[in-house]
């Protein structure tokens, strides 16, 4: 019996541009998903070339497409990350959908075998880049407290995030010579991806 052939089907560089524009993605939400996207393939291949078996192309896609569903969403108790999943589905690719839904928080699937998933990479990005800037965890979690913490559970919230972010922060780095800190550097080198950290 023939083994059903696991391909992922994922959409091109142009298709995430066009659907950023269907879906009416803000200038500075787009910015952001370049931003975010950067960080993802930086982290991907230092991962990658320190043995790590991360699909890259859904790394690249996922960070692209993080934030698909945020513009609709804004204003709204609408979650943008189920959103964005929800969208993706509908449109054949479920691998990427996993990756937008778990941008915001990551689902522990005990089950899976990988050491390190594409969406805690693309998780972690998104966490380092605050507007469009890439920053420190210090530095995003303290304008998340600022902007959502209104609430003492609200603030509650975002405490317990930032150590699941220090947490996966301390897995990801762990192996790789690069350090926290060296993420800063690519600010202002769009484009050249992990090569400003060699």
């Amino acid at each position: 019996m023939m083994e059903k052939l696991n391909l992922m089907l994922l959409p091109s560089h142009n298709q995430c541009l066009e659907l950023m524009a269907a879906h009416g993605m803000l200038p500075n939400i787009r910015e952001h998903s370049f931003r975010v996207m950067e960080v993802a393939v930086c982290l991907g291949e230092a991962l990658a070339e320190a043995g790590f078996d991360l699909n890259l192309p859904l790394v690249t896609v996922g960070a692209l497409l993080h934030d698909l569903g945020k513009t609709p969403c804004l204003g709204t108790l609408t979650n943008h990350a189920e959103l964005g999943a929800g969208i993706l589905e509908e449109l054949g690719y479920p691998q990427v959908a996993q990756v937008v839904r778990e941008h915001v928080h990551l689902h522990h699937d005990l089950s899976d075998p990988k050491p390190l998933r594409e969406a805690e990479v693309v998780n972690y990005a998104d966490k380092r880049v605050l507007h469009e800037v890439i920053v420190t965890l210090e530095e995003r979690f303290a304008d998340l407290k600022v902007r959502y913490g209104r609430t003492p559970e609200a603030l509650a919230r975002i405490k317990a995030t930032e150590i699941r972010a220090r947490a996966l922060e301390e897995k990801i780095f762990a192996p790789l010579q690069l350090r926290p800190l060296d993420l800063l550097r690519v600010n202002g080198k769009r484009g050249n991806g992990a090569q400003c950290l060699h």
